[in-house]
């Protein structure tokens, strides 16, 4: 039963009540008319609700007790790292001089900024093999269609306007198709053979002439490091196509290998995951791309550049592909990344790479017992498991993830990779405990038994949760995007 705090802010309101107290408005006294058009008078008091100071403060913190985060429980949702984001970052980048500066400073007022964001580019490009890196990207989706149009204005460059296909495999991130499709690029399917691995024979089948660029993981998005990228891109290379490395999964290969050194020419990497900006919500993310020399020429512009004594900007690019966002990137999350990457260190990025895998590998194993494991092998910073068992007895993977949700636990990413039946894809990430590990397993397995003894659990759950399970087909098709009141 909710308490009157958690209703909704209009069902508390009562005449009379105020929660706020604001200073006399200035334009009582002018004539506004000239301000506004007269359709945008108010003539009449808004209907806002009437609710003190108290109810409103216990409203919403009621409200955001309800939300899931890497703060409040496990977040294994395989493919985005939900990993613990240091709280030093945050203070760091609400100091003043980060906090307070604007884009259009001039230069020589912003210079302790530039280099930040300079020695950011700097550790990037060595952390990843590359010859220069742009910040500019705003997310990963823009940072892949970035690398992509860098690679469409190379081949033009080169007279190559033919080249109009980008490979990508069949369990690649939804983006990858869709970053060449707005590019401009026609995508083709390379399967991936009985070891979740890239099919070769078939990579040969689809490349050609018309190959302008193969987009990998690696590792996979089912967790496998493809042991074949040395071929793989040289099987590209061959052809006259590039090859582009989705940085999603760059929490495995941490000061262990890079992306440079598997023979990728563009790479672009996701700050809010691998580097500990916040993640989710739809709030900042950052995408930094980083290329080898021969396409350095057509970064986005401008291009951050080291003089003798001081930082600029560099606009003369004649080759460029254009900004590709208003200023120069989420200036925030590459201030966290900074911070991230200094704390850590080479040796505890290293760490970073080690404790994912092992952590993976040790609740893969733990869960094999009642789950299938489709790839029965190491995996790196993730894997996935199939409910094909469970559902022989009639509970889906969805049931199984709407069950965790009673025991506190943010559910895995499901149903994706889409080439695994009732896949289930979990990513503890390396700032996780042991301890952690085992309940999250102890859930799992209690659940897999009920699928078993009582079905019905699993299959009406989550039970303890305020909101029960929605239908969220029409959720998605037919939302109501407005307050409509009850009574």
């Amino acid at each position: 039963m909710q308490t009157q705090e958690q209703e909704l802010i209009f069902e508390m309101s009562r005449p009379g009540r105020t929660g706020y107290s604001l200073p006399e408005d200035e334009l009582t006294e002018m004539n506004v008319e000239h301000l506004l058009p007269a359709d945008y008078i108010r003539t009449n008091e808004p209907e806002l609700p009437e609710v003190s100071e108290l109810q409103i403060m216990r409203h919403y913190t009621a409200l955001s007790s309800r939300n899931h985060g890497v703060d409040s429980g496990f977040y294994p949702l395989g493919s985005c790292t939900m990993k613990y984001n240091p709280k030093i970052n945050e203070d760091i980048a609400r100091m003043h001089g980060f906090l307070h500066i604007h884009p259009y400073q001039p230069e020589e007022q912003v210079q302790g900024a530039m280099k930040l964001m300079y020695e950011l580019q700097e550790s990037l490009a060595e952390i990843t093999g590359m010859d220069q890196v742009t910040l500019q990207p705003a997310a990963g989706a823009q940072g892949e269609w970035t690398g992509l149009m860098m690679i469409r204005s190379f081949h033009e460059a080169n007279g190559d306007i033919h080249r109009n296909k980008v490979i990508v495999p069949d369990s690649a991130h939804g983006t990858n198709p869709a970053s060449a499709a707005v590019a401009g690029f026609e995508s083709v399917t390379v399967r991936t053979n009985e070891r979740g691995l890239v099919d070769l024979e078939h990579l040969k089948e689809v490349t050609g002439d018309d190959t302008a660029a193969l987009m990998l993981t690696n590792p996979n998005t089912l967790g496998l490091f493809e042991k074949d990228i040395i071929e793989m891109a040289s099987i590209i290379h061959d052809a006259g196509g590039k090859l582009y490395y989705d940085g999603a999964n760059s929490n495995a290969i941490l000061g262990i290998t890079r992306p440079g050194d598997m023979g990728f020419d563009v790479v672009h990497l996701n700050l809010h995951k691998t580097f500990t900006g916040p993640h989710g919500g739809g709030g900042p993310g950052s995408g930094p791309v980083g290329v080898k020399k021969d396409l350095v020429p057509f970064l986005p512009k401008p291009i951050l550049v080291k003089r003798e004594a001081d930082y600029s900007w560099d606009y003369d690019r004649p080759k460029s592909i254009g900004r590709v966002k208003p200023y120069y990137g989420n200036f925030g999350i590459n201030v966290r990344a900074y911070a991230y990457i200094r704390t850590m260190g080479a040796e505890g990025l290293k760490k970073v790479s080690e404790y994912a895998v092992l952590n993976a590998n040790y609740l893969m194993r733990r869960l094999q017992q009642y789950f299938e494991l489709p790839y029965d092998r190491h995996c790196k910073h993730e894997f996935v498991l199939s409910g094909k068992r469970q559902k022989k007895l009639g509970v889906r993977t969805l049931d199984m993830a709407k069950r965790l949700l009673d025991f506190g636990y943010h559910p895995p990413t499901i149903y994706f990779p889409i080439n695994i039946e009732e896949c289930m894809m979990v990513e503890p990430t390396e700032t996780e405990s042991k301890e952690t590990l085992d309940q999250f397993a102890d859930a799992l397995l209690q659940i897999a038994q009920e699928a078993e003894a009582e079905p019905e659990t699993v299959q009406e759950a989550p039970h303890t949760t305020v909101i029960k399970r929605l239908d969220e087909t029409t959720a998605a098709r037919k939302p109501i995007l407005k307050y409509e009141k009850t009574s």
